[in-house]
């Protein structure tokens, strides 16, 4: 037999005074004894295996740290190694993995988001008395990375220009009811919340609701001069940089406002510096955008850019017509970015998507109770999640590792969802958040899975296949280790490669 972490333990002996009493039952009850089966032997390729592993996690380094492992072929259920799987762990980042089974199951891959615009008013010799309204369901994919919201908000001014709209009268107001006004997640670290990982969701977003920072030197002594871009993000920096030598610069968020700290030194020499930074409101900067997007395209607007929560009555929509509307590219597409590049703001948005589609909710509980149903439904045992939120940022998540492996056999069975969720998870040595590990290695180009990672945490779960061709699902967590997170991932890595090389053979 084997403990928890694959090792082979010594089978029960019966003593002599066992074997009496189980006699003399027998004489005085007529029954037959009970039958003692011993368990089946471990196959030597996989006590070897099993050996392996235990060496690896051994390494003085990791033990102060607790690690849940599991490791299971998809062809016979048979596990072949399995140390603390039913404990449970922070997931970080792997908590994607649920949010994204769930949503393929719930929504499909073919989902898409729709952001539409209206006027309300009437149009007098080229002036809209009254507001345009952009109404968003969610899309994180609406930016100006490359151009393309300019070009959208170019079109949109064009339509108007075709109704004999030359001037707004009104304003540009953002519909984001949607979703519910909850944007940041329970449980998020309040020093994250400046940071581009870490900013908060809604019906209307822009540029995945971040900005950027501009900081370039000055005279030595003076503060750095610091530009946001794109300016319809709208922010306030406080600046309390200088010019020379010094600690490096650090953006700290001020909660519940639209201004954030920058401190720290930049050389006179410095080339400019970027800092990608979090948009409090994402819906106060996506209409900031379209405002501004129309007075580029010669459209006056008389009134601001304002947030629909913000109006004194509610919007009359009597005469509301629809304009325009974007679709946003399907779930399979959205998915691949936000597994590969672990994308938080795409799985918050998408579990509140979850819980629209199935209450009319817009909210992270709405698409928890969702999440949980499905996973009971999917055979994940009760007390083995302890979910939060939808990306894994919240250090108030709890997964075994028995319950992601639960989730990723479904998946792999499900013939609707494997192919395109193992298509959105990131290759060892080719792409994604892997695509520095595991090179020249059997498991490159092998390993498919999802990682995971904050302060104490990290993770990688997904699949690969053995030297044999063996489809394997596996589930590596390490909390509260201690050591350099290199040391943490050099561990895993080197669990992955044996299990990519291990044959039966």
């Amino acid at each position: 037999m084997t403990d928890a972490g694959g090792r082979t333990m010594p089978a029960p002996r019966i003593s002599l005074s066992i074997a009496l009493v189980a006699a003399v039952g027998f004489s005085a009850c007529h029954t037959a004894p009970p039958r003692i089966v011993p368990p089946p032997p471990v196959a030597p390729r996989i006590s070897e295996l099993q050996r392996n592993i235990n060496t690896i996690l051994a390494a003085p380094a990791l033990a102060r740290g607790t690690w849940g492992v599991l490791v299971k072929s998809l062809q016979n259920d048979e596990t072949l190694y399995t140390l603390n799987a039913h404990k449970l762990m922070m997931p970080a980042s792997t908590q994607k993995i649920l949010t994204l089974a769930v949503a393929a199951d719930q929504l499909g891959w073919d989902y898409t988001y729709r952001t539409s615009v209206l006027t309300i008013g009437s149009v007098e010799n080229g002036v809209l008395k009254g507001d345009v309204v952009v109404v968003g369901s969610g899309d994180p994919t609406f930016d100006d990375w490359d151009g393309f919201a300019t070009a959208r908000f170019a079109e949109w001014a064009a339509v108007l220009k075709q109704q004999g709209i030359r001037k707004i009268d009104g304003r540009i107001i953002g519909d984001d009811n949607g979703f519910d006004d909850e944007t940041l997640g329970a449980g998020w670290a309040w020093d994250d919340l400046a940071a581009s990982y870490a900013t908060g969701v809604g019906a209307l977003q822009f540029n995945q609701n971040t900005a950027q920072l501009v900081v370039m030197p000055s005279a030595p002594g003076e503060p750095a001069q610091v530009q946001v871009t794109p300016e319809a993000a709208r922010l306030s920096v406080l600046n309390h940089t200088v010019t020379g030598s010094g600690a490096p610069l650090v953006v700290r968020p001020l909660p519940h406002s639209s201004t954030i700290e920058l401190d720290g030194a930049i050389a006179p020499t410095s080339e400019r510096v970027l800092r990608n930074v979090s948009v409090p409101n994402p819906t106060i900067y996506f209409v900031n955008a379209v405002r501004d997007g129309f007075t580029r395209n010669g459209i006056e607007v008389v009134g601001p850019a304002i947030d629909i929560d913000d109006l004194g009555a509610p919007l009359d929509r009597s005469n509301a017509v629809m304009n325009t509307e974007v679709v946003s590219k399907g779930l399979a597409v959205i998915a691949a970015t936000m597994m590969k590049l672990s994308q938080n703001l795409y799985a918050e948005t998408l579990l509140k998507t979850i819980g629209i589609h199935a209450s009319g909710v817009g909210s992270t509980a709405a698409g928890r109770a969702v999440v949980d149903a499905t996973l009971t439904s999917w055979g994940v045992a009760a007390g083995e999640v302890s979910d939060v939120d939808g990306s894994g940022l919240s250090r108030y998540n709890l997964v075994t590792a028995d319950a992601l492996a639960t989730v990723l056999r479904h998946v792999y069975q499900d013939q609707r969802l494997r192919d395109p969720f193992i298509g959105t998870l990131p290759r060892a040595g080719v792409d994604g958040t892997l695509g520095e590990r595991m090179k020249g290695t059997a498991a490159a180009d092998n390993v498919r899975a999802k990682t995971g990672s904050f302060s104490n945490a990290r993770s990688v779960a997904g699949y690969l296949r053995t030297a044999d061709g063996e489809p394997l699902e596996f589930v590596v967590m390490a909390n509260n280790y201690g050591a350099p997170p290199k040391v943490i991932d050099d561990a895993t890595d080197a669990i992955l490669v044996a299990l990519a090389r291990f044959s039966r053979r």
